[in-house]
């Protein structure tokens, strides 16, 4: 009988752990793991239509996350006798050609619910198909399995606390039945919804295999001679995400049993500065680095040996947000990407003006909390959830522009993009998505509220340093006299604020 040979198709789960797509490789007698690096992955927003916006679909700070990242899994594959085999090239033409080589039975992979991912799939099965190689999908990037919803997916509800409350009242009928969850993952875990997957027994490279291949440099990848500098960490962040599974699982240990952190979540996350008043844990969540399942085993440990209270249950309700939008994604499609959103708003008139948005997305706008939460944003590719609620409130409620541009900005950006939470979060901030309230902010209560000493403020704006905290976050108010005192001068320094906050509100 002759051996099976399979293709692990990495994307974004670059890791080991947990990784049902590249256990059901390993089932094979020979695997070979590839990842394709696709082109429309970055530049301007090759997938997009006519309301695409003109940014790099991936920015310097992800693009070297990523790198870092497949770099972290092919060592890890080399320690294990295995490689990573990496074709600049569509999948829909790479797969084939490797498959082809090796005489490849099945390819696995992770499926994704967002439009331009679940078409590049459909275009790898195709292609696959005509070679008769099947394409085997497994769903890996969620805390519940979408075959555990307590729903038909046509039936999700569209609010986030019916969503969370089902799902927990189906968890805690599981967990019952079960007799409880133990301290620690089972042999073999479960695939469809409870404990993390082992990492997998991974077998040599075939002997027939293609080359492994080099990774591109950043500046290739973005096509721009200046993003290796661009994406050097600033002493001033919060962390300096180093990609890959190892920085991941070091990050879990560190926050969670080493510092203690989780135990003060749920009072510290909405904090500005340092590395530990939130997990972190998105960019490697986003890019498949760590898997949220493993993350919930970490919890449900620590509650075992430490302790078990708001702050516990508070990371698990995160985890289920992220949840949510995925599966959101799933049920509404390409819905989300409209400017009326899935409510089919038609009643606000959304605006274009290209001054205004220039001056939100460099941290001109005059309004302090706002700008330094972009230059945080351009200068490390992260900002904290109270960061991103209140710059993207101020620019789709006290702007009026159009929200989606400022979604595909933070796309750009953000180091810990995923398209399900951006743009959901987008469209829920801009009342155009999963929420009928009002969700704008009034961004003046909200900086003195999580920046009561202008701490904050002052780190990511050097030329407010010299002025009190109770002046700030709204320069406006200083007299001629003490912006003189003070070293800045409105229009000059620092700009004049775009809009009159008085008439905002959270």
């Amino acid at each position: 009988m002759s051996e099976s040979t399979s293709l692990a198709w990495f994307r974004r789960d670059l890791r080991l752990h947990d990784n049902e797509a590249l256990a059901a490789a390993c089932d094979a007698d020979r695997v070979v793991p590839v990842y394709c690096v696709d082109s429309r992955e970055y530049g301007d927003r090759p997938f997009g239509g006519p309301d695409s916006f003109d940014f790099e679909k991936t920015g310097a700070h992800r693009a070297r996350f990523r790198l870092e990242s497949l770099s972290d899994l092919r060592s890890s594959l080399r320690d294990r006798g295995s490689d990573l085999v990496v074709r600049e090239g569509r999948p829909e033409s790479v797969l084939p050609e490797v498959a082809d080589a090796v005489d490849a039975d099945f390819v696995t992979v992770h499926t994704h619910p967002t439009p331009e991912e679940s078409s590049v799939e459909a275009a790898v099965e195709r292609a696959l198909g005509d070679g008769d190689v099947e394409l085997r999908r497994f769903w890996g990037h969620t805390l519940t399995h979408l075959d555990d919803l307590p729903m038909a997916l046509s039936e999700l509800p569209d609010t986030y606390t019916t969503f969370r409350k089902a799902v927990e009242s189906a968890a805690e009928d599981t967990d019952e039945s079960d007799g409880g969850a133990g301290d620690e993952p089972t042999d073999g875990g479960d695939p469809a919804g409870g404990d993390p997957l082992p990492e997998p027994t991974v077998s040599p490279l075939p002997g027939d295999a293609p080359a492994a291949g080099d990774l591109p440099s950043i500046s290739d990848l973005v096509g721009n001679p200046d993003a290796e500098s661009q994406s050097a960490p600033d002493e001033r962040g919060v962390l300096s995400f180093d990609g890959g599974e190892t920085a991941a699982l070091d990050r879990v240990e560190s926050y969670i049993w080493a510092g203690d952190n989780l135990r003060e979540y749920k009072e510290t996350r909405n904090g500005l500065l340092g590395a530990d008043y939130s997990s972190k844990f998105s960019p490697w969540l986003n890019e498949g680095c760590l898997s949220p399942r493993y993350v919930k085993a970490e919890v449900d440990r620590y509650e075992d040996r430490r302790v078990a209270n708001d702050s516990t249950y508070w990371l698990v309700f995160e985890l289920r947000w992220r949840d949510f939008f995925q599966f959101q994604f799933a049920k509404h499609g390409s819905d989300f990407f409209r400017r009326e959103g899935i409510r089919e708003r038609t009643d606000i008139d959304w605006r274009s003006d290209d001054a205004q948005f220039e001056r939100w997305a460099a941290g001109e706008t005059g309004i302090p909390f706002v700008d330094a939460n972009m230059r945080e944003l351009n200068a490390t590719g992260y900002m904290s959830n109270r960061g991103r609620q209140n710059a993207a409130s101020f620019l789709a409620n006290d702007l009026r522009l159009d929200w989606r541009r400022g979604a595909a900005y933070f796309e750009t950006r953000l180091v810990d993009y995923d398209p399900a939470s951006n743009y959901g979060n987008w469209a829920y901030i801009a009342g155009v998505g999963n929420d009928s309230r009002d969700r704008s902010f009034d961004v003046r209560w909200q900086a003195n509220r999580y920046d009561e000493d202008a701490e904050y403020v002052k780190t990511w704006l050097p030329e407010l340093d010299a002025v009190p905290a109770e002046y700030a976050h709204e320069p406006w108010e200083l007299t001629e006299d003490e912006q003189e005192t003070y070293g800045v001068e409105l229009g000059v320094d620092y700009p004049e604020p775009m809009v009159d906050l008085d008439d905002s509100s959270e």
